[in-house]
């Protein structure tokens, strides 16, 4: 596979590093300001959206929702079997693309445009809901979305520190085996398991937040302000673990891409890669995680309006406007490597199973490395980062007017600003240096 992500080094960019990363941290910080300034009520949690009738009868239908099943199984069971069956070398066989790219990065762009449409499609909730059951046990006390992070943790860890994550057999083993796993805690805890314990889908479900398509209170699905929908994500203590885990492996897939950390990585054993990959890994996501806490619990200082913060606290009731720093990050570590690996995925397609069929018409063809510019994916990747930084000031500022009487609401943000210029200036520093 392609090495991951970033745009091959500073020469790479449009303006200096340093007028990049300055200018990020001057737009969340004036964004910031502006809203203080003009923005004193909470706008998004009344927000209600235009009621989209013909597309929910549509989307509700029997028959969507079979054809929507019929391809998550289609396309589970062709990645497995070209997993288990098709070529041993990475380079020949589509499967680690596809569970890399097509649906690790094609989540992204999948639920923002067509919102939580995952879980209509998930393979997984389809086979478990095979098994008909009268009654299901209880989820457990408290597990809020812990298993959906274990399992992130551990799909993760495989793309970033484990060496062989590309081998095709090692994708089909963890494929299998997150499989088989979900598959049966879906069949003793029924459909709700899905919802805090598939990664994936909930991965799609945080990202569908941000979409303009969503369900209202009635069950209709709504043309919404993403940012209305995004303000109503639950405040649980596990659902900021998945987004301090999100952008902390993300942090370390950068720092991983540096020449510093590949020179002094290069000559180590299998073994000692694994143990120095993992934690860094770790590091990463600890570091992450104890700035978004620091800064969110320094924000309590001020006084809070009672009865408004839930039961994750204050890291829970700021979590949402993480989801789109997450997606600016994800943008611009995974643009370019999606565009050309992209590719590749589609071309393998022709003989998924190594047999030497063409069933595309596209053996022979060859990835095109040159319809994007360096200029071109700079770009995008720098305003990925500050688009999803000022949305996340913007979300985190409407969660404050909610929390903070108006006296009290620039001063009460003022620790989560610093956090948002930090990671504003971290994350274009780690997608472009070298």
């Amino acid at each position: 596979m392609l090495p991951l992500h970033g745009i091959g080094g500073r020469g790479d960019l449009p303006v200096p590093l340093w007028l990049a990363i300055y200018s990020a941290g001057a737009a969340v910080a004036v964004s910031f300001f502006a809203l203080a300034a003009f923005w004193s009520r909470p706008r998004f949690e009344v927000t209600a959206g235009k009621s989209l009738d013909h597309l929910t009868r549509l989307v509700d239908a029997r028959p969507t929702r079979w054809i929507l099943k019929l391809v998550g199984l289609a396309a589970l069971a062709l990645m497995l079997g070209s997993a288990w069956f098709g070529s041993s070398e990475p380079a020949l066989n589509p499967a680690p693309t596809w569970l890399y790219v097509w649906i690790w990065v094609g989540i992204i762009p999948l639920s923002l445009v067509f919102g939580p449409i995952w879980r209509l499609a998930n393979p997984l909730r389809t086979i478990a809901g095979l098994a008909r059951r009268t009654s299901y046990r209880k989820l457990p006390e408290g597990i809020a979305y812990w298993p959906a992070v274990a399992g992130l943790a551990g799909f993760l860890w495989l793309e970033l520190a484990y060496p062989d994550g590309s081998e095709p057999i090692v994708v089909a083993i963890f494929a299998t085996m997150y499989a088989a796993a979900n598959v049966a805690a879906g069949i003793v805890y029924g459909p709700a398991w899905f919802s805090i314990g598939d990664s994936f889908e909930v991965y799609a479900e945080v990202l569908a937040r941000l979409s303009p398509l969503g369900r209202g209170a009635d069950g209709r699905l709504e043309l919404r302000n993403p940012l209305a929908g995004l303000a109503t994500m639950p405040q649980q203590p596990g659902i900021v673990g998945l987004l301090c885990l999100l952008l902390g492996s993300t942090a370390f897939d950068g720092i991983s891409r540096w020449s510093a950390w590949t020179r002094l990585t290069g000559d180590l054993s299998r073994t000692q890669h694994i143990a120095v990959h993992t934690l860094g890994l770790m590091v990463a996501v600890a570091i992450v995680t104890g700035l978004f806490l620091l800064a969110s619990r320094t924000t309590g200082a001020a006084r809070i309006r009672p009865g408004v913060v839930g039961r994750a606290g204050l890291p829970g009731a700021f979590v949402h406007s993480l989801v789109p720093i997450a997606i600016g990050y994800a943008v611009a570590h995974y643009f370019s490597f999606a565009m050309f690996q992209g590719q590749e995925g589609l071309l393998l397609a022709t003989d998924p199973f190594g047999r030497g069929w063409d069933l595309l018409g596209t053996s022979g063809m060859r990835v095109d490395y040159a319809f994007l510019g360096t200029g071109l994916i700079a770009g995008v990747q720098i305003g990925a980062i500050v688009l999803g930084h000022v949305l996340g000031v913007v979300s985190a500022h409407d969660r404050a007017a909610e929390l903070f009487r108006r006296r009290q609401l620039r001063r009460a943000q003022y620790p989560m600003l610093a956090a948002m210029v930090a990671f504003s200036a971290g994350g274009i520093a780690l997608v472009t240096a070298s």
